[in-house]
This record gives C-alpha cells, structure tokens and sequence, in this order.
C-alpha cells in the first residue's frame, strides 16, 4: 500500500493537472495554462499598457497571414490577427496589443479555445479559466495597500 501511494504522489507531483493560473513576473501580470505539449502564456504590463499573448506549440507553427483564435462551446467569438510573429524555432507564435477584451471575453466565457495558423490547429480546455482571468484583470489595477 505505502508503494501505491508512494507511486501516486511521485506521478501527481511530476504530472501537474492542467489549470489555468493568474500570477506575477515582476511587474507584468501573468496567465499561464499548459495542457498536452501546448504552453500559454498571456502578460499584462499596466504601464504602457501592453498585453501579449504567447502560444508554444510542442510543434512548429507555419507561416501564416493570419492567426484565430475560436472560443468555443459558451459565447462563441472567433478573432483573428495578421500581426503576430513566430519565435525563431517556431515553436511560439506572440501576438500584441494595447488591449484584449476579446481575449480575455472569449477566455472567461466559453468551454475550450482552438489556435488556428495556416494548417495547425491547437486545442486547449478553458475549464477553470474564468477566476484566473478576472484574477489577471484585476492585477495591476487593485491599489497597493
């Protein structure tokens, strides 16, 4: 029995389950989500304001004219770019902007979000995100006391 749990804890500590999570850089307000190979990872700078949102893939992105993203299963919204930029590996593709209601709407308001660049498409569960987003909203914004 103590092997069992021993084997648990070892494969739930090595394993963390996928959640969404509001948090801090230094000064940039941070939402993080990791889910089957795919990383995202959204920032807030209150000060210029600057928010970007960034998506590692477990493989490369194309080149694309243009990026989506569809929020799905709840307030559908689908929103799209052409001023995104890929790492130099490819594996990340950032997109910038003084702001992100539609992001952060179609995060909080919906069940799953499907990134869409050329011919990749990458899934990821929202289950969770709506906290986290108001969380990530609010950071920044709430007086130091």
């Amino acid at each position: 029995m103590r092997l069992f749990i021993a084997a648990l804890a070892a494969v739930t500590l090595t394993h963390p389950a996928a959640a969404w999570q509001a948090g801090t850089d230094g000064a940039l307000c941070t939402l993080t989500h990791a889910e089957n190979g795919l990383d995202i990872r959204l920032t807030h700078d209150p000060g210029p304001p600057l928010w970007t949102i960034t998506i590692t893939a477990p493989t490369p992105w194309p080149e694309a004219a243009i990026f989506s993203i569809a929020f799905l299963d709840g307030a559908d919204l689908t929103i799209s770019t052409d001023r995104h930029i890929l790492s130099q590996d490819g594996l990340a593709l950032t997109v910038a902007d003084r702001g992100f209601g539609n992001v952060l709407a179609g995060l909080s308001g919906n069940a799953r979000a499907l990134f869409r660049a050329g011919d990749a498409e990458f899934s990821a569960s929202l289950a969770g995100a709506a906290p986290e987003v108001a969380a990530f909203e609010a950071c920044g914004t709430t007086p130091a006391v």
